[in-house]
């Protein structure tokens, strides 16, 4: 399991979870750090890519050291994967997945539990969304606040759409569909998964749409929402490519900021 952090002072507490911790970016960090800076990167790119820097990084450098059939996971310092059995009464070393459960045995990925996005307060919903609720008038119902349109909202008006249009004929369609008439994703831009064939396709799929996406809306973007526009597209796309290309489950995933436990 992979830890994806920011902060050089959570090395500790990586470790005692037991997982690989992962530095990203420009910031510094000790040697026991893996970097997404080393050998072919695209590190430069963190602030607008976030997590996908680092998959570029184990795609190019560590996939094909990697047995096949041997589950390889992904999580963050403010998102982590936990036990089914999950209790706020125990702490995070407790709750963290640790071990393979034997309900996987059947499946090839694993993905977070879903985040439902139909219960935005209509109030934000004509505060922030009116140029959405133009494009997709159902929105002012809950059933109709789909994740084209909360993409539209916090992303940028029909951004979304003009990406969609870039991706290769065999995902075009289906993504399109997928954003129209899904009301919630996977959360945490995470997955875990036993197949680096299916983990090498997604990569390709992924960073070639990506590329595409660059030399249509470029860098030269303002504000959180725009600035890591490619790691919000690579947010919605993760959830649908895995769950067309491979056999998934859904499991637990947790909110919960490491830098609280610092020491």
């Amino acid at each position: 399991m992979y830890c994806l952090c920011l902060h050089n002072e959570l090395l500790n507490i990586i470790k005692k979870l037991s997982y690989i911790p992962v530095g990203l970016g420009e910031n510094k960090f000790d040697i026991e750090w893996v970097r997404d800076n080393t050998g072919e990167n695209i590190s430069k790119k963190n602030k607008f890519y976030g997590e996908h820097t680092f998959h570029y990084w184990f795609w190019k450098n560590e996939l094909d050291k990697i047995k096949d059939n041997e589950w390889i996971g992904f999580c963050a310092y403010r998102r982590l994967w936990v036990n089914k059995n999950y209790s706020e009464n125990k702490s995070i070393f407790e709750n963290s997945l640790k071990e393979i459960p034997d309900e996987w045995a059947n499946y090839d990925t694993i993905l977070g539990d879903e985040m439902n996005l139909t219960h935005l307060k209509l109030m934000k919903v004509l505060k922030y969304g009116k140029l959405a609720l133009l494009r997709n008038p159902k929105a002012i119902l809950e059933k109709g606040r789909t994740i084209r349109f909360h993409f539209d909202m916090h992303h940028g008006n029909g951004i979304i759409d003009k990406a969609t249009k870039l991706l290769g004929s065999e995902d075009r369609d289906d993504f399109e569909f997928y954003i129209r008439n899904n009301t919630s994703f996977n959360k945490g831009v995470m997955f875990i998964c036993k197949s680096k064939t299916i983990i090498k396709k997604y990569y390709e799929t992924i960073f070639e749409w990506l590329y595409k996406c660059e030399k249509e809306f470029g860098f030269n973007m303002e504000g959180y929402g725009k600035i890591r526009l490619y790691a919000y597209l690579a947010e919605r796309f993760l959830p649908y490519w895995f769950k067309k290309n491979s056999k998934y489950l859904e499991w637990p995933i947790v909110f919960y900021d490491l830098k609280k436990n610092e020491t």
